[in-house]
């Protein structure tokens, strides 16, 4: 097992903290780590895409989980798949996709571990159908502060507090996984835009019922009548007879998307690559009125790959350094359908300041899942990148923060830098539980991270 001291930050590149990473080998490294792990604790990490600082733990141990990365059965006839927390999405797609087999939920990035899946309960665009993640855990096998190794299956305490639970319950070591049949690679995919936020959510609501997977990107720059303009996509698995003959030879070969140069205008492509400090806003006024024009107005049917239409950005290898060099805020919350003028509200006061965001993304959530922490609950949510060294940005934000609480919503924790604790009851009201079952199961605070810290978890 390797060790080493290291300066950590999440995706988002805020907040660098320093700790000790371990690398473990096998279950019983991972074991030994954290019975050691000393008054810090410790906390798992896998690749890092975390924005926020869930996956740090200043002055503690940190259990880099990516050596734990094997693939250990694949049933092809019942699509279920036993592996390690530390296998990315990205390998799961290129062994599991040839077989017929997809993964049931799919989250903005496939550079992401199982365990991280898990410990995030992450979501993606077909969450109206698939829910999220956790959702298609049949089981997996947690190490606990005592240093043993428990199986945990829904339905139980410990699989709903664990599921969005951030590592703080222990660390994923391997889990089982139901997967989503597909008949090939590609997607079925169709765009159109939207005038305004009215029109942008009346088309996202409508296509939700309509399509599998559907979202919407945002112009936050736009103002006036154009308030919450945006490009609304949904997408289907492609059946093989939507296929040109060629591509029916080899209809389920599972194949990466070039960067986005061609479709996608993104700060760095630009000649010189990012200018100094931070991005101004005419810079994202200009760069998304060229996005919203050369969006189509209305096309259906196009054949894209899965990565081009699940994860466009996956192409951009340093893609986080885009808004800014000081590094940039992830920000997202839902509200219910019924508060649906908090987030008209909010659209409208992130377009009066044209924050300089150029990857802000609306989409629909379907009923709650059993994660006592799990983010999504029926309704909207928004999501969008702001450079960290705008002038205000965390007064304005606490501001915002206060709104989605009032309205019933919630922050997602995954993504969060910077929520005040006292905000966090509010929006997830079954914190206390959670609380409980930590201070039962792990006394001693084997378990912890900057995130823990910052929220009194």
């Amino acid at each position: 097992m390797s060790v080493d001291t290291v300066s950590l930050t999440g995706w988002g590149r805020t907040a660098p903290t320093t700790a000790l990473r371990f690398r473990p080998r096998s279950h019983e490294e991972a074991a030994a780590t954290v019975r050691g792990c000393g008054p810090r604790g410790s906390i798992a990490r896998g690749l890092g895409r975390s924005h926020g600082d869930a996956a740090q733990n200043a002055g503690g141990s940190v259990l880099d989980m990516t050596a734990l990365d094997r693939i250990r059965t694949i049933d092809a006839g019942a699509g279920v798949v036993v592996c390690d927390a530390g296998v990315s999405l990205h390998r799961l797609l290129e062994v599991l996709l040839p077989l017929g087999w997809f993964l049931p939920v799919a989250p903005g990035s496939r550079y992401i571990t199982v365990g991280g899946a898990i410990g995030s309960d992450v979501h993606g665009d077909n969450h109206r159908a698939a829910g999220t993640f956790s959702r298609h855990v049949t089981e997996f096998e947690l190490l606990t502060a005592d240093g043993g190794i428990r199986t945990v299956r829904p339905g139980t305490p410990l699989f709903d507090a664990t599921a969005g639970g951030m590592g703080l319950t222990g660390v994923i070591l391997s889990a089982t996984l139901r997967l989503h049949p597909v008949a090939t690679s590609l997607m079925s995919v169709d765009t159109e835009r939207a005038l305004d936020l009215d029109d942008l959510m009346t088309r996202l609501a409508a296509g939700s019922r309509r399509a599998t997977y559907a979202s919407a990107w945002v112009d936050l720059t736009a103002r006036g009548r154009s308030t919450g303009r945006g490009v609304l996509t949904r997408g289907e698995h492609a059946p093989l007879y939507a296929l040109p003959a060629h591509a029916r030879r080899t209809p389920l070969a599972f194949r990466t998307a070039p960067p986005p140069a061609a479709h996608l205008p993104v700060p760095d492509l630009l000649p010189g690559g990012l200018p100094g400090g931070l991005l101004g806003r005419m810079s994202a006024t200009a760069f998304n009125e060229l996005r919203y024009r050369r969006a189509p107005r209305s096309r259906t049917g196009e054949l894209q790959r899965i990565s081009a239409f699940l994860h466009p950005m996956d192409g951009l290898p340093h893609r986080n350094r885009m808004p800014a060099r000081g590094g940039f805020v992830h920000y997202e919350f839902t509200v219910g359908d019924r508060r649906a003028e908090t987030l008209r509200r909010i659209v409208g006061q992130l377009s009066q300041r044209r924050v300089p965001s150029f990857t802000a993304v609306l989409k629909r959530f379907g009923r709650s899942d059993p994660g006592w922490l799990s983010f999504p609950e029926p309704g909207w949510c928004l999501a969008l990148d702001l450079p960290a060294g705008l002038p205000g940005l965390g007064r304005f934000l606490d501001r915002l923060d206060e709104e989605v609480a009032a309205a019933g919503g919630r922050v997602c924790l995954t993504n969060d830098s910077r929520l005040r604790p006292d905000a966090l009851a509010a929006m997830y009201p079954r914190l206390a539980e959670f609380r409980e079952l930590r201070a039962e199961s792990d006394p001693n605070g084997a378990f912890r991270s900057d995130l823990s810290r910052r929220l009194s978890l």
